[in-house]
C-alpha cells in the first residue's frame, strides 16, 4: 500500500453503546437516549435487581429490565443468549444473569424477528454458574408465570445446569430447610439424567429430605454425606470436640463455618479447623470475626496466602469492590498487604494506559447510593476504586472529584491502592451535592491524552459560566480528545453522546468494563465485549 495515498485523517474508533436522540436527564441536563441493545447492556451490568437507585424505584427499574429484555429478545435473540454467559461469568452478575436468561425464554415464546440459533437450553443453563442458582431461577420462572411446568428448552438448561453443579458439599451447603424452593423441586422439575450413579443417589436423598420420608437415603455412594450424617448421630454436646480434634472432618463430612457455628462458639480453636475448608468469598466476608476471636498469625498468613493468590482470587468470582469492603471491616493490619494483592489480582483487566489520563469521579449525592442493599460500598467509592488502581497500573492519571464543585486528589502510583481510595473518599463533601459533569470537564482538563468520568451521568444543565461552547458533556472537550463514561446506575438517558467520535460509555462493577477502553485507546473499534476477537 502507498505511503502517499492514505486518508490524511484517521476516522475514531466505535465503541458499541449507540445514542439515538436527544433527551433530559433526571437533573435536567442534556441527555441522549440509547438504542435497546445499548440500554440494556448499561442496565444489566450494574443491576442488582430488586432494588431501588437513587433516581428509579426498585419496580420501575425492574419493569424497564424486563421490557428491554423483550425487545432485544425480539430483535436479536441470539444477542442475548451471547450476552447471559458474559453477565454471568466475566461481569459476575448473578441475578441480572438469571433474570435476562428467564425474561428472554418468555420472549421467545411470542416470536422474533429473526431465528434464534443459540437454544434456549443453552442460555438458561449459561446463566447459572452456582448450585443454589437452578433454584432462584425456578422461583422467578413461578413468580413470573404463576406456573411450575417448564417449557422444554427451559426445562433442559435446568437440568444441564443441575447435572453440573449439585454434589454432596452443594447439597450441604445451598440446600436449606427453610428455602421456599429445594434442590428436589428443581431436581422433580427440570428431571436431569444423573451423570453418575452417586449423583442419582444424591437425587434419592434430596427427594427423601425435601417430603420428610421416614427414611433418608444415603449410601456409600456418597461419602461426604455419610460422614456428615455419622458426625449428626454422636450426642449433640460431643459434635463440636469431634471435629475440633480432627479438622480434617470437617473436609470430610461437607461441613461449613455457619454450620459449625451452631455447635458452639466459633473461637480461635472453631476458625483454625474450617478456614481449610472455607471458600476466599467466605473468608474475606469473615476477616473481622478472624481477629475478633484471636486466631494466631501462623493461621493468619495462610488466609493472607490464600488473598494474595490471583487464581484463588479468580475462582471466588468476587468483584473488586468487595475488597475494598473487607479492607474497611478488618481492623487490624495484617490484612493490609493481602487485600492489595487481592484487589491486583481482581483489577488485572485494567490496561496501562499511554499518556496522561484525567479521571473525575463523581462525588455527588447520587452517588453515596449503596451498591446493593447487603453492601456498605457506595458507587462514588467503585468510582474512586477504580481511579486509584488505574494510576496503579504505572498510567499517569489526575484524578478529580466533582460536584457542585471539583477538587483534585494527589496519587502516589507506587503507594496502596486500599490506602488511597479511602484517602480520595473522605474528601466526598468537599465539593456540594449537585452533578456538574460540563462545568468539572471544563474546569479540570488541561491537555490530557483521555479522559475517564465516572458517574451515574445525571448531570444538571449548564451553569451560564461553562460558556457557550460547552452545551453538552459531549462538546465540553475539544473533539479528538477520548471522553469514556463509566455509567454506574444504567439510567434510561445518558450524557454521553456516543454518535458523536470519540465519545463512548462503558458501564459495570468488574474490571471487565476496561476491556473496551484498551482496544479504543489502540485505535481499535471495540464491539460488545463476548463478539470481541483476542
Amino acid at each position: 500500500m502507498s505511503k502517499f495515498a492514505r486518508s490524511p485523517t484517521t476516522a475514531a474508533p466505535r465503541g458499541p453503546v449507540t445514542t439515538t436522540g436527544t433527551a433530559a436527564t433526571f437533573e435536567g441536563g442534556p441527555a441522549h437516549s440509547r438504542d435497546a441493545k445499548s440500554d440494556l447492556f448499561l442496565l444489566a451490568a450494574v443491576n442488582m435487581v430488586g432494588e431501588s437507585g437513587f433516581y428509579e424505584s426498585a419496580g420501575d427499574r425492574d419493569d424497564r429490565f424486563r421490557a428491554l429484555v423483550h425487545t432485544v429478545t425480539r430483535q436479536d435473540p441470539d444477542w442475548v443468549a451471547r450476552f447471559v454467559p458474559y453477565l454471568r461469568g466475566e461481569m459476575n452478575m448473578r441475578s441480572a444473569a438469571v433474570v435476562v436468561a428467564a425474561e428472554s425464554a418468555l420472549a421467545r415464546r411470542g416470536g422474533t424477528d429473526r431465528e434464534a440459533t443459540v437454544p434456549v437450553r443453552r442460555m438458561v443453563a449459561d446463566a447459572l454458574l452456582r448450585a443454589d442458582e437452578p433454584a432462584e431461577f425456578l422461583a422467578y420462572w413461578r413468580q413470573r408465570t404463576g406456573k411450575v411446568t417448564l417449557p422444554g428448552g427451559v426445562q433442559r438448561g435446568l437440568a444441564d445446569a443441575v447435572q453440573r453443579l449439585y454434589t454432596e458439599k452443594a447439597a450441604l451447603k445451598y440446600d436449606g430447610g427453610a428455602s421456599a424452593w429445594r434442590m428436589a423441586d428443581v431436581v422433580a422439575l427440570a428431571k436431569p439424567h444423573p451423570r453418575e450413579p452417586w449423583q442419582a443417589d444424591l437425587f434419592d436423598y434430596l427427594a427423601d429430605r425435601r417430603w420428610r420420608r421416614d427414611t433418608v437415603r444415603v449410601t456409600d455412594r456418597l461419602p461426604v454425606l455419610s460422614a456428615y450424617r455419622a458426625a449428626l448421630a454422636l450426642p449433640e454436646a460431643e459434635r463440636r470436640a469431634y471435629f475440633l480434634a480432627d479438622p480434617g472432618r470437617l473436609a470430610e463430612a461437607g461441613m461449613t463455618w455457619e454450620q459449625l457455628s451452631g455447635l458452639g462458639p466459633m473461637d480461635a480453636d472453631a476458625w483454625t479447623a474450617v478456614i481449610p475448608s472455607m471458600g476466599l468469598m467466605a473468608l474475606t466476608r469473615n476477616l473481622r470475626n478472624l481477629d475478633e476471636a484471636g486466631v494466631g498469625d501462623e493461621v493468619a498468613a495462610g488466609v493472607g496466602a490464600r488473598l494474595a493468590d490471583p487464581e484463588e482470587v479468580r475462582r471466588s468470582r468476587q468483584l473488586p469492590y468487595r475488597f475494598l469492603s473487607a479492607y474497611r471491616a478488618a481492623p487490624s493490619l495484617r490484612w493490609g498487604h493481602p487485600l492489595e494483592r487481592a484487589l491486583a489480582a481482581s483489577t488485572a483487566n485494567i490496561p496501562a494506559l499511554p499518556g496522561r489520563t484525567l479521571v473525575l469521579v463523581d462525588t455527588s449525592g447520587s452517588m453515596g447510593q449503596r451498591v446493593s442493599a447487603r453492601s456498605a460500598v457506595r458507587h462514588v467509592d467503585v468510582g474512586a476504586l477504580f481511579g486509584v488502581a488505574l494510576a496503579a497500573r504505572g498510567c499517569e492519571v489526575d484524578l478529580v472529584g466533582f460536584a457542585t464543585d471539583s477538587f483534585t486528589h494527589p496519587l502516589d502510583k507506587a503507594g496502596s491502592v486500599l490506602r488511597q481510595t479511602e484517602a480520595f473518599c473522605a474528601r466526598i463533601g468537599e465539593v456540594g451535592h449537585g452533578t456538574r459533569i460540563i462545568e468539572a470537564l471544563r474546569s479540570a482538563y488541561r491537555g490530557q491524552d483521555r479522559v475517564v468520568v465516572i458517574s451515574d451521568m445525571q448531570t444538571f444543565a449548564p451553569a451560564a459560566s461553562a460558556g457557550p461552547t460547552a452545551s453538552t458533556v459531549s462538546t465540553a472537550l475539544p473533539p479528538q480528545v477520548p471522553l469514556f463514561g463509566v455509567n454506574t446506575a444504567g439510567c434510561a438517558a445518558s450524557a454521553i453522546d456516543t454518535a458523536t467520535p470519540n465519545r463512548y460509555e462503558i458501564a459495570g462493577f468488574s474490571d471487565k468494563l476496561f476491556t473496551m477502553v484498551a482496544l479504543l485507546t489502540r485505535g481499535r473499534d471495540a464491539g460488545w465485549p463476548w463478539e470481541q476477537a483476542d
